[in-house]
């Protein structure tokens, strides 16, 4: 489905990312795994139009085969047309707002579009009632998915951390992507909330949305994933299955750490 080709992204005289190749398939859990500076933002930065790499290609294929050249389009462009979401490090939720509305930001194109941008609203036309009613019952189908329909009308910022994270993912998932790109969905959650993450995110694989995942719990990596590219100084220095870079002496150097004794 994702297909990096000789991805290179320098900042000035700092390379970031160097000539990184991968592939993620259609259904699958891809995760980007590496050392802290090893260049995993930025990748998921370039794929999702925060950054124009410096050269590289970077081609998304729907099943239905249409080809989109990501290096080319603007984030806005990615998100509505080629259809992929993605969450960040830090949670960014609308804390003001419900837990409700917060999903059904996520659908306010697709609402606009059916008012005719506010003018048929206005007289009383076009289709805004069935597709406020198909965002509404969209939202509440989430909501009870995460196990949240209950505190659909409570604030977005009084709901625990773990509660925010999994409406996060729900909020992306509300314009009904091809790819969820997750950046660090398990940081800071406890055991508990980690296992319901990875309940969460082995649904939606299980639906049909790939995923491209950044994560430093190895635990909820080889849990989740079924294939893990591993990155160092923004190389690729690992690409394969959990139990294939689990033993890959190149990833224990560089990412779990070496033996003092070996």
């Amino acid at each position: 489905m994702l297909s990096v080709a000789d991805l290179t992204m320098r900042f000035g005289g700092l390379t970031a990312v160097d000539g990184l190749s991968f592939q993620a398939r259609a259904g699958e859990i891809t995760a980007v795994i590496g050392p802290n500076g090893a260049g995993k933002t930025t990748v998921f930065n370039c794929v999702t139009g925060f950054y124009r790499p410096t050269s590289g290609s970077i081609a998304l294929i729907h099943a239905i085969g249409a080809r989109f050249a990501l290096e080319r389009m603007s984030g806005h462009r990615i998100a509505s047309r080629a259809k992929i979401a993605r969450t960040f490090q830090n949670v960014r939720l609308f804390a003001g707002m419900t837990v409700l509305e917060n999903l059904l930001v996520a659908q306010h194109n697709t609402l606009m579009a059916a008012t005719g941008f506010g003018v048929l609203a206005v007289l009383g036309l076009g289709g805004y009632r069935a597709a406020e009613k198909a965002g509404m019952d969209k939202a509440r189908r989430w909501l009870d998915r995460i196990g949240l329909l209950e505190r659909a009308d409570d604030p977005a910022g009084s709901l625990p951390y773990g509660d925010q994270r999994r409406l996060e993912i729900a909020r992306a998932m509300c314009i009904d992507p091809v790819m969820l790109c997750l950046d660090e969905p398990a940081a800071g959650l406890n055991p508990r909330e980690s296992e319901a993450l990875n309940r969460l995110l082995l649904s939606i694989r299980a639906d049909g949305c790939s995923l491209l995942l950044i994560e430093h719990d190895m635990a909820v990596v080889m849990r989740v994933s079924d294939h893990i590219v591993v990155l160092d100084h923004g190389q690729k220095i690992a690409d394969g299955t959990p139990a294939e870079v689990r033993a890959d002496p190149a990833v224990i150097a560089a990412y779990l750490g070496e033996d003092e004794e070996a």
